[in-house]
């Protein structure tokens, strides 16, 4: 694989791009406008028809006989849970477009951010069971070994999508951002209950498509081979076949979407044919993803 030094410090000059970017969309929503959801005092300022009268602090009336409400800054304490299929489908890709390769990069680039905005990450693959791959810290260190852990995996073994999701869950104990990166080619019932088990998690799915898998080279006559299972399938792929197998991919992408939203999860695909940095940004940049990291509710 190409993970090396090189690729984390253009991952952290494009992360300080992508915070200052959001720190300049973002000024002023940081700060709660719920009662009870802010737990640290910030500020007052004057009440206004409209704000919610618990909010007013009765004791500086008192004493000025003005109305100023209580403003507070909510939690900042977040952990960005980042699992990576590691099955052998996600072996499939040639160069950067290595799909365990690109997910991989993606993930790192969570945790870049998790740890510049001192947030905490944890990093792990998912396949037949679950591998924990960071040793509980979230530092540029943390990042580097990470790095060189992730370059040194062989993709392979089958999906257990729902086990593995459901062990991990119960490892969950704060407030959290639950990234998913896969293929998810396995039965949408089990990725369906795999996710219901994360909970009240913030969770965005991260679906890889290489460019050999949305236009195979394949023509004629051809054997296709499951690389979990290794089932082999024979069928001369052109013209109708074709098509068949493009409408059907699309309607399981268009499936794992739709459980998703069932879920209230976030779902997105990525190309691994396209630049990794232009895709982390473009990920980042979605309400569901970019915002999720940095707000704090």
């Amino acid at each position: 694989m190409a993970l090396d030094t090189d690729f984390l410090e253009k991952l952290s000059r494009l992360e300080a791009t992508l915070r200052r970017e959001t720190d300049s969309r973002r000024q002023g929503e940081q700060r709660s406008s719920n009662v009870g959801e802010g737990l640290t005092f910030s500020d007052y300022r004057r009440y206004t028809p409209g704000d919610d009268v618990r909010l007013i602090d009765w004791r500086v009336h008192a004493r000025t006989d003005e109305y100023f409400i209580k403003q507070f800054e909510a939690e900042r304490d977040l952990t960005v849970h980042i699992l990576l299929d590691a099955s052998a489908s996600m072996a499939y890709g040639e160069g950067d477009a290595h799909k365990f390769e690109f997910a991989a990069k993606i993930g790192l680039g969570f945790a870049s951010v998790a740890a510049a905005g001192h947030d905490t990450f944890r990093v792990a693959t998912i396949g037949e069971g679950v591998d924990r791959l960071d040793r509980h810290r979230s530092t540029r260190g943390e990042l580097l070994r990470l790095l060189e852990v992730l370059d040194g995996i062989d993709p392979g073994g089958r999906t257990d999508f729902r086990g593995a999701v459901e062990s991990y869950a119960g490892t969950i104990a704060s407030r959290s951002l639950v990234v998913v990166v896969s293929d998810f080619l396995e039965d949408p019932d089990a990725i369906e209950a795999g996710l219901a088990a994360v909970g009240d998690s913030d969770v965005l799915l991260v679906q890889t498509v290489a460019p050999g898998e949305r236009d195979p080279d394949a023509t004629g006559d051809t054997v296709f081979e499951d690389p979990e299972t290794g089932a082999t399938h024979r069928a001369y792929f052109a013209g109708p076949t074709v098509d068949a197998y493009r409408d059907r991919l699309r309607s399981h992408v268009a499936n794992i979407a739709a459980r998703a939203r069932a879920l209230r999860a976030e779902h997105t695909v990525v190309d691994t044919g396209t630049d990794v940095f232009d895709t982390f940004a473009r990920v980042w940049h979605r309400d569901a993803a970019g915002s999720r990291v940095d707000r704090r509710r």
